[in-house]
């Protein structure tokens, strides 16, 4: 970490977790963490098939037997950053037909509303070096039903609004709480000692058996490539595991107490997968001796690069048991219990005391409950990533050729994208991959706690190895050139702010570094996405799914092209994104003046794009390029191959987006700036046009600030009044994808014998666009809300108090400044989670045992999309990858030049 200043950093970074952060990478202690995906089945990345058909080229009934090409999975896993040496948890209850080594879900084919997991577990704790990491594990008693959680999702079709997921619940494997909670703990003794608790505890009626198998095994570098040379795992006379790798330290792997070691190799079973005459003891050998009886499947000589302690558990009702083991150093010195347990509670008590720091101004316990849980949502889902397109087209020296057809198909032209990183994932079982404009979130959550990492991500994806020559960012690995919202200037902007205001020291050097890339992307952006050069974009994909009438990824079935309200607005909003960074190094640097001044060239080119598409608009016409004045909203308009053009009348978030390209100037920038501050005079006085498209611009506002957005202030309070009217989009709950106005009035196309239609869907989407799991058409999702009250809080820098107010919600006579609303649109995303007046979490939905039960209702999921009406949660269950920002949204905010951000309280002592 820079320097820091001291009398103004946050009180967290003097507490022994803080400390460790400044010295996280000096000192070795990011070096282990839970960077283990949970799925690795299933993936781009170990898909070698002619078809691309991920799914089923690696199912799940393989992943026991199959040795991983790329990256490991497991329970509660960690390793160390480049996924050398793993650790995870296997557990087996006696029924199962296998061991429980990794989460089971639906692949996409199978569920009813694409993949989706079927388990139940929760991430509880941890801390931003990793020193100690907390997650539980909810295990049946009764045989798992892997049967009957393919067979009943088949038989509800998606196109059925009423056919709700089957989940693990509902099969009744939970009723009278048969089960147990597993909880794992990592707690390090030193940054390269690892301690590992398994807790098990039996909430059942009656006492009940449990294998428990912590596993460690070295990913397989070794089956690729002739002569690689090969890990060891081997038992030693001290009843330890001795680990040893070419070009690393000896470690031991141990146990506290009694135990049966269990060894095997890291290798695919042939005989299995393949009915080949193998012979030796592969990645299932633990599996087939503990499940199956089979003692030729382990080595009787305990060593090879997989072993497992085999410990076996009879439970009372209610009653708890204890695994502890380590992994550390070969010549580090014994802990006994006592010790165990003392790092551990040391390591618990610092990062209660941290979190203290962090959540001073957080006086509701529930809430620091809530944000605490987001923050261990975030800190688990980082994974070790590893992906070589260029060797993934090829093949493996040591491996048969894949079909060429690969060669010119997925990603073929990313060959120069070789990642093996830590990275921040949306989920790590449903979307184990990252997501450009997903991290691009994520990292304003981390920036709460961990702006150092935060900064790390966020330059990571623009570096060579990521970023394609041409400039674009890799949107995901199902599509590396596929098109994200670009949200990666504002979330550089936002981190470097509350990295200043947590340590008091602002880190020019990151933002020199990431706007000089981002300005390479945006160049991209501006010859790829604008096919007539007039500055109106198209984008594609931009994140948002299904949202629109067609697939926006794909070719239009109508021919022609559709000129985007979101994608122009999301590319003015990068605009002013880089115009403010320009600004700020200005501050230090003339040079960037110029470049200011390009980027407020540029802004303005999209304003008027945006109203005279057509170029036969004009004040008066029912529609203005994308303005519909009529209507009092931004629509996408369908550009036919006739040039007739036809406004897509579908109320949803893409036509809120103009409202989210906003930037405020200080008011001294006329005399900071002068060279910038002429060229505003100039376009006043020459380019009236342009400057009248701009709301507010050359008026001044409070303290003489500058107003530059896309919204002329009719517009904006005609958007506003539909964005705060409950029976279009002001949900309980937050802000939903599409207005309830579609409910009763879907949008209809007709196009050559097909109708193409949009309605309001609060859950699910019964279409099957992008695959089926695509879900925008109702729902409220967590980071366009977080964008649009951003939004509200940077107008809220321009206007006075009482100068711009909204009835809110419409019809009730209340009005409240922007801020306000702000605030309130807060409270409502703040509501899914937090108890209501009845005890009641509007994300655990209709469930009364996850309501009511002491052992689940504190426990939070952070579920990748909420129910437009009620806030229940759907989708992924731990994409705390952006519905994390709860975490941001319950921090409060705090005045840092000028801008009301969340900001690590600078407030009290830490101890």
């Amino acid at each position: 970490m820079p320097d820091f200043d001291r009398a103004h950093a946050a009180p967290c970074l003097a507490t022994a977790e803080g400390v460790r952060l400044r010295d996280a990478e000096a000192g070795g202690w990011r070096r282990w963490g839970p960077y283990l995906s949970e799925r690795a089945w299933g993936t781009v990345r170990e898909d070698y098939s002619k078809d691309g058909d991920a799914w089923n080229y690696f199912p799940h009934d393989h992943a026991r037997s199959r040795a991983f090409r790329w990256s490991e999975d497991g329970i509660a896993g960690f390793s160390d950053e480049h996924q050398r040496w793993c650790l995870a948890l296997a557990l087996w209850n006696g029924r199962d037909p296998i061991l429980k080594e990794r989460m089971f879900g639906l692949t996409n084919q199978e569920g009813n509303h694409g993949e989706d997991v079927k388990e139940l577990w929760y991430y509880v704790d941890g801390v931003p070096t990793h020193s100690y990491m907390k997650t539980v594990y909810k295990y049946p008693q009764a045989p798992y039903p892997y049967e009957d959680l393919v067979a009943e999702n088949a038989r509800r079709k998606r196109t059925d609004p009423k056919a709700f997921e089957y989940e693990l619940f509902d099969t009744g494997v939970f009723a009278e709480n048969r089960y147990f909670d597993v909880t794992t703990e990592y707690a390090k003794h030193e940054s390269d000692d690892i301690l590992m608790r398994v807790t098990v505890a039996n909430r059942g009626p009656e006492a009940a058996d449990l294998h428990v198998l912590p596993h460690f095994w070295a990913r397989n570098v070794w089956s690729w490539e002739e002569g690689h040379p090969k890990p060891s795992l081997e038992l030693q006379e001290d009843g330890t595991v001795l680990a040893r790798r070419a070009h690393d330290e000896d470690r031991r792997f141990s146990a506290l107490g009694p135990v049966e070691w269990l060894f095997c190799e890291n290798e695919t079973n042939r005989r299995r997968l393949y009915g080949e005459d193998a012979a030796g003891y592969f990645k299932d050998g633990i599996n087939d001796r503990v499940v199956g009886g089979d003692h030729g499947a382990v080595n009787p000589e305990h060593r090879g690069t997989k072993c497992a302690a085999w410990v076996r558990l009879r439970v009372e009702p209610g009653a708890e048991a204890v695994l502890r083991l380590r992994l550390a150093p070969a010549d580090a010195a014994a802990l006994d219990q006592a010790g165990h347990d003392a790092v551990f509670g040391r390591r618990a008590d610092e990062a209660d005391r941290f979190y203290a720091a962090v959540q001073v101004d957080i006086p509701d316990p529930d809430a620091r409950l809530v944000q605490r849980q987001a923050f261990a949502g975030m800190l688990w889902s980082k994974q070790y990533y590893h992906m070589d397109v260029r060797r993934w087209l090829a093949g493996d020296p040591a491996m048969p050729p894949p079909p060429q057809e690969r060669k010119l198909g997925r990603d073929s032209d990313w060959k120069h994208l070789l990642n093996a990183d830590i990275v921040s994932m949306p989920d790590k079982w449903e979307y184990p991959w990252y997501a450009a404009w997903d991290l691009a979130f994520h990292c304003t959550v981390f920036a709460l706690i961990d702006p150092e990492f935060a900064k790390a991500q966020l330059i990571l994806l623009t570096r060579e190895w990521y970023m394609h020559p041409n400039g674009q960012l890799p949107a995901y690995e199902w599509n590396f050139g596929d098109v994200n919202p670009p949200v990666h200037g504002l979330a550089a902007f936002r981190v470097y702010q509350m990295d200043r205001a947590m340590t008091g020291t602002a880190d020019r050097e990151f933002l020199v570094r990431i706007f000089h890339k981002l300005m390479i992307n945006f160049t991209w952006w501006v010859n790829r996405k604008d096919v007539d050069g007039r500055n109106v974009f198209q984008g594609g994909f931009l994140g948002l799914d299904n949202i629109g009438v067609f697939d926006r990824s794909k070719p239009l079935p109508t021919g022609g092209f559709i000129s985007q309200a979101d994608g122009t607005a999301w590319m003015a909003g990068y605009c002013l994104n880089l115009l403010q960074i320009a600004l700020e190094l200005a501050e230090r640097d003339r040079a960037y003046e110029d470049i200011a001044t390009k980027f407020f060239e540029h802004f303005l080119l999209i304003a008027e794009a945006m109203t005279t598409i057509g170029e036969d608009g004009h004040e008066g016409d029912e529609l203005q390029g994308l303005w519909d004045e009529r209507d009092g909203f931004y629509y996408d308009i369908l550009n036919l191959p006739d040039g007739s053009r036809v406004p897509l009348k579908v109320r949803s978030l893409v036509g809120l987006i103009p409202l989210c390209a906003v930037a405020v100037l200080d008011g001294t920038i006329t005399r900071k700036f002068p060279d910038f501050a002429e060229r505003l005079r100039w376009t006043l006085e020459h380019r009236p046009d342009q400057a009248r498209l701009v709301s507010r611009f050359g008026e001044p506002g409070k303290d003489n600030r500058l107003l530059l957005s896309l919204l002329r202030r009719h517009r904006m309070q005609a958007l506003m009044t539909r964005v705060m009217d409950d029976a279009e989009f002001l949900s309980p709950h937050g802000i939903r994808a599409v207005s309830k106005f579609h409910k009763d009035h879907p949008f209809v196309y007709d196009w050559d014998g097909t109708r193409f239609q949009v309605d309001y869907e609060p859950a699910e989407s019964t279409t099957t666009l992008f695959g089926g799991n695509s879900n925008w058409r109702g729902p409220i999702w967590m980071p366009i809300n977080v964008v649009l009250i951003e939004a509200l809080y940077e107008f809220e820098k321009f206007y006075h108090d009482e100068d711009f107010t909204i009835e809110y919600p419409k019809g009730s006579g209340t009005m409240l400044n922007l801020a306000e609303i702000g605030a309130e649109l807060t409270r409502r995303l703040n509501s899914l989670f937090l108890r209501d007046g009845n005890g009641r979490r509007a994300v655990l939905g209709g469930n009364e045992v996850f309501q009511t039960d002491p052992h689940f209702r504190d426990l939070i999921p952070f579920h990748e999309y909420f129910h437009g009406d009620d806030g229940a949660g759907l989708g992924a269950s731990h994409q705390t990858g952006w519905s994390g920002l709860a975490a941001f949204l319950l921090q409060p905010r705090q005045r840092s030049k000028g801008t009301l951000i969340p900001v690590t309280s600078t407030k009290g002592e830490a101890h």
